[in-house]
């Protein structure tokens, strides 16, 4: 009987597939919401679809280890004895796996006394031996003993468990230069750090292949130690014990008595209610439908899928046009305007070479040649007609490199998921091909130098992007799909084109602050280590904390895996409580090298046209404000002397007279007022007092005039603190009061606001039951761990969704306002430039006799960006660099 012949039986050890799971998926990306974790269970669902869908098993079993207990432990009690303990997220997730793999009605096997390894071995053996063509998913290593002519074992890659390495004979052979029946003696000699079974010292993988071809077993090697010469030799002499154990270790049982043979493991219908049932619990709608997509349609009672059967997507095929062609093409995929099409650029060093274009049905490729596009194409791609793509940003930025400013964004598919799920960080079109279809999209591996795998181009990649966008558009509710067509998609054009204007810089300002910085940091080193009496590594915690808690036994830090704690805060607290001449230089000298750094990092920023283009990304906060990177233009200091000095190095370009900065008074306190609907507060606003001094007056007992400055300073940290669930030690901490003196503060805030009280209660009741908070403009943010049974998950989820309609609306209303700036100042034909978004703060570049116009269209998009029930109050400032035109 040939392979094709033979029936295929699928066995997969459990454990270790959903250990591989666990880790390649982050897991506050997937969890419900009660709180339950689910990426270990998602992972290797994901994986088993792929495996049915490409492989065709007709029989198939999962095998799982019960405990850490087997006969091998009974041996050697420290085997696998430095594994950790298992992750808590982990093991509440093997349950819920398993009681998802019963309701597909995969059979589960365990046994007492044994790992799965060893029930994988005995189905191995017993299935090749009836007739099978096995294969092994597994990704522990001892499993390479079962390979031979029928049994093939599937391993994962570094990846995770989207791709699997395929192993036969000849590429056990090829690979590790002996036959697979050979490999647990090289694995004996060599030890294995997963299992805590150390190998021969100085024995590496290419010694014990030489020993193994030569010699066959360890037994027989040791019985000829006496001819091993050298280091080595001797090793083996003195260690052959623990090479005898390893082999007894490393050997897999194939006589298991089992409950189900090979053949009683034929697949069987699933139970599609129960499926149903399991998945909803697990939110995993997307993983259901790909389930379905493998039942048998027409309820028949064999369960096995065949080639027909499966609903099997393929990518059309990719046409190069040009000319009339492209002309046609274009008007016949834009001839239904609410269907857009796809685009994906092909860019070299950030340069477009080709334009990959797709319907569902069609897919076409141009070649752009020397930056030079298609009169037709390029006319499409200025229109209105609706397109949409992964990752728009750089792809409009690289456009409008060339000279095209794209018209009809209707989709982002990499915003659109961000937006469901913003605790998740953005991956690639690829990560989301696998986790949103189900689908492994063809990439090169990275880590090799020769791939294996053809990349898709990219007239492909938007074939995959269209159906991303069908399957996520089609799960969007209707307030996030506003966010994201009223807010996020009209602001990624802001943003591009204020990464490709940049700001620009003066450097010699830059250069000088970094001698200056650089002479007081050697100087504040050279006092340390006068006080202490010898040179020390500043930087290194290890030397600090000889020097701070042995040599000058100061009180211990909080404890950490590495001694005791040397980070800001705890010596920060340590110099408060025990002040100490070394601790103060050593914190200045900390302040000096940090601004120090960031200078550095703008230097090698400046680009030959003597402006910074720092990156902004719409999905780098799960609160909605945007972020920047490369480098982050949001981390320089505002109120120190040395931060104004660096902001004063960025200045207005050549041709532009001057800048404008633009900076929302209170934006946050003011959107408190406004959800708190709190009478005190909205009075404050109103009447266009200082809010910290009007709430001191009502706190303290005093008129506004007599609040004292520490009275203004304590009211403030209160009210933006409460905003952020500060709690009592927190305040205490952070004002360097008694924790008694700030708990009496917050009750007579509260006693005085009490509608703030009532709001920061009620919003976080009402996500819990929610599942998720909301702004003002319909933007969600998930908080399943609300209804965590970790109190710490539990507490720190309460902490953020008390702000996250604040700061999250905060974040809408600069965008929306951004927005309206951008449209304005192109339909009053400016040539000013919007330079940078930081915060609250908007900087602007302004052309000679725009002033006026411009700062008339500033103040009114961002005083007006929100209806609120209290003011928005815009500071606007102008100066010839950022600091000079600071309010």
């Amino acid at each position: 009987m040939s392979d094709s012949e033979k029936p295929t039986l699928l066995i997969i050890d459990g454990h270790s597939l959903a250990f591989r799971a666990f880790y390649a998926l982050p897991v506050d990306s997937f969890t419900t919401r009660d709180g339950q974790h689910t990426n270990a269970i998602h992972g290797f669902l994901s994986m088993l679809l792929l495996l049915l869908q490409n492989e065709r098993p007709t029989h198939l079993a999962v095998a799982f280890d019960i405990s850490r207990h087997s006969f091998r432990t009974d041996e050697y009690a420290e085997y696998k004895g430095t594994r950790g303990a298992t992750p808590p997220e982990f093991s509440g997730q093997i349950p819920l796996l398993q009681e998802a793999l019963r309701a597909m009605n995969i059979p589960i096997l365990e046994k007492e006394n044994f790992e799965a390894d060893d029930i994988l071995a005995t189905l191995a053996a017993e299935g090749a031996q009836q007739g099978f063509r096995v294969l092994v998913v597994s990704g522990d290593r001892d499993t390479i003993q079962l390979v031979d002519d029928d049994v093939t074992l599937l391993y994962p890659n570094v990846r995770g468990v989207s791709e699997l390495k395929r192993y036969d004979r000849e590429a056990v052979l090829e690979r590790y230069g002996i036959p697979p029946e050979k490999y647990p003696e090289v694995a004996a000699l060599v030890g294995e750090t997963s299992d805590n079974l150390p190998g021969i010292d100085k024995v590496g993988e290419k010694t014990a292949v030489k020993w193994v071809l030569q010699y066959g077993t360890v037994q027989n090697l040791v019985e000829h130690a006496d001819e091993i010469k050298g280091v080595v030799g001797q090793n083996l002499r003195d260690q052959h014990e623990k090479a005898l154990r390893n082999r007894r270790l490393n050997q897999l049982v194939r006589d298991l008595e089992l409950p189900y043979a090979p053949a009683d493991l034929d697949r069987k219908p699933m139970n599609e209610q129960a499926v149903r049932d399991v998945f909803a619990r697990l939110e995993f709608r997307t993983l259901l439908e790909r389930v379905f997509k493998l039942i048998d349609g027409d309820g028949s009672d064999t369960g096995v899928v065949t080639g027909a059967e499966i609903d099997e997507v393929r990518a059309p095929e990719v046409r190069e046009l040009a000319g009339d062609e492209l002309s046609g093409w274009l008007a016949a995929a834009s001839a239904d305007g609410s269907r857009p099409v796809s685009v994906q650029l092909d860019l070299s060093a950030g340069v477009v070479s080709g334009v990959g274009l797709s319907t569902a049905e069609t897919s076409a490729l141009i070649a752009v040649n020397g930056g030079t596009v298609d009169v037709a194409l390029e006319r499409w791609l200025a229109s209105d007609s609706p397109k949409q793509f992964y990752d728009a940003k750089n792809q409009l930025k690289a456009l409008a490199a060339v000279g095209i400013e794209l018209g009809g964004l209707a989709f982002d598919a990499r915003i659109a998921i961000w937006l469901v799920n913003p605790n998740r960080s953005a991956t690639s079109l690829a990560d989301q091909v696998y986790e949103v279809l189900g689908e492994k999209m063809p990439q090169s591996d990275p880590t090799q130098l020769v791939p294996e795998v053809e990349p898709v181009g990219v007239a492909t990649e938007a074939w995959y992007v269209h159906r991303v966008v069908d399957a996520v558009s089609a799960g969007l509710e209707e307030g996030t799909r506003g966010v994201l067509v009223d807010i996020e998609l009209p602001v990624t054009g802001v943003l591009s084109r204020m990464e490709a204007s940049g700001v620009a810089i003066d450097a010699d300002i830059l250069r000088s602050q970094r001698e200056e910085l650089t002479v007081r940091a050697d100087g504040l080193a050279q006092a340390a280590y006068t006080e202490i009496g010898h040179e020390v590594n500043l930087g290194s915690p290890k030397q600090l904390q000889q020097v701070l808690f042995d040599e000058l036994g100061m009180p211990k830090t909080r404890s950490t895996k590495t001694g005791y704690s040397t980070d800001a805060g705890s010596l920060a607290d340590l110099q408060e409580k025990n002040p100490h001449p070394f601790l103060d230089l050593l914190l200045q000298h900390r302040d000096a090298t940090k601004l120090k750094q960031i200078i550095e990092t703008l230097e090698k920023s400046v680009r030959s046209d003597g402006r910074i283009h720092t990156t902004y990304d719409q999905t780098g906060t799960s609160t909605g404000r945007i972020s920047s990177n490369d480098p982050n233009l949001q981390n320089i200091p505002v109120r120190t002397e040395v931060g104004k000095q660096i902001r004063s190095a960025f200045v207005s370009g050549d041709g532009f007279e001057t800048l404008l900065t633009a900076d929302y008074s209170q934006i946050e306190m003011r959107i408190m007022a406004h959800l708190s609907e709190d009478a005190g507060l909205i009075e404050a606003f109103n009447a266009g007092e200082d809010l910290h001094r009007f709430v001191g007056a009502r706190i303290f007992g005093v008129e506004p005039q007599d609040v004292t400055p520490v009275m203004r300073t304590k009211v403030k940290a209160m009210s933006y603190g409460l905003a952020y669930g500060l709690s009592a030690f927190g305040l205490s901490k952070q004002l360097r009061i008694e924790t008694a003196e700030a708990r009496q503060l917050m009750t007579d805030y509260f006693a005085r606001f009490g509608a703030v009280r009532d709001y920061l209660r009620d919003v976080v009741e009402k996500a819990r039951v929610d599942g998720y908070t909301e702004t003002l403009f319909g933007r969600r943010r998930p908080f399943p761990e609300l209804s965590s049974t970790n109190r710490v998950l539990r507490d720190n989820a309460e902490r953020a969704a008390l702000n996250a309609p604040i700061q999250g609306s905060a974040a809408d209303i600069m965008k929306i306002a951004m927005i309206g700036i951008d449209s304005d100042m192109r339909e009053h034909g400016l040539t000013s430039r919007m330079l940078l978004q930081v915060h609250d703060e908007l900087i602007f570049e302004v052309s000679e006799g725009e002033w006026d116009t411009l700062a008339t269209i500033v103040s009114g998009r961002m005083s007006t960006a929100a209806d609120l029930r209290v003011p928005l109050t815009v500071q606007v400032g102008r100066g010839k660099n950022w600091d000079a035109a600071a309010h």
